[in-house]
């Protein structure tokens, strides 16, 4: 990876792993590691995500989340985006100009197996829509930004956090 691209981003649907193996990744690529999320509740003075968007719905979620991501300033980072970050084409352009775009990719069965608390996890989304309507308006976002795609339907997070430094060595070797 070249300078001006040292970070690693992880994008992917919520349940998909992006903090899990985010962590594991940081440690193995000798980076260090941020998980967006974190950022946001400490930009609300510790509120939860949950919180945010049932007081102040949420758009108003997504608007925090697009400012922390344009905030930040780092090199040589894994950072572990909400899954909404896709919604915002500045704050991608900002993480794609510092770092490589990583999809941690699952299918809806997957999801539906992965988390429990669909309605009260402070997802970014219209209070009437479902983990389908969900699953279905980010996917084409995430295929826009991946500059790579991982599958994470199987395997633990060590087996992903190889697929992915595999798959930077790949992309790497062959100029992208």
């Amino acid at each position: 990876m070249s300078d001006s691209r040292s970070n690693i981003v992880l994008i992917g649907m919520p349940g998909a792993g992006k903090s899990s193996v985010g962590r594991l990744l940081a440690k193995r690529a000798s980076l260090s590691f941020i998980d967006t999320d974190t950022l946001i509740r400490t930009a609300a003075q510790g509120r939860s995500l949950q919180d945010i968007v049932d007081r102040e719905g949420y758009l108003a979620l997504r608007r925090l989340e697009e400012q922390v991501l344009l905030d930040l300033r780092c090199t040589n980072h894994v950072i572990a985006t909400g899954g909404s970050a896709v919604y915002s084409p500045a704050a991608m352009d900002h993480l794609r100009r510092h770092g490589v775009i990583v999809l941690l990719e699952v299918d809806l069965p997957t999801l539906r197996a992965r988390i429990a608390d669909f309605d009260t996890r402070g997802l970014v989304k219209r209070p009437e829509q479902t983990l389908e309507d969900l699953f279905a308006e980010r996917s084409a976002l995430y295929l826009k930004y991946a500059d790579l795609r991982i599958d994470c339907r199987q395997g633990s997070p060590q087996d992903v956090c190889a697929a992915v430094l595999a798959g930077l060595r790949a992309a790497d070797a062959s100029g992208q």
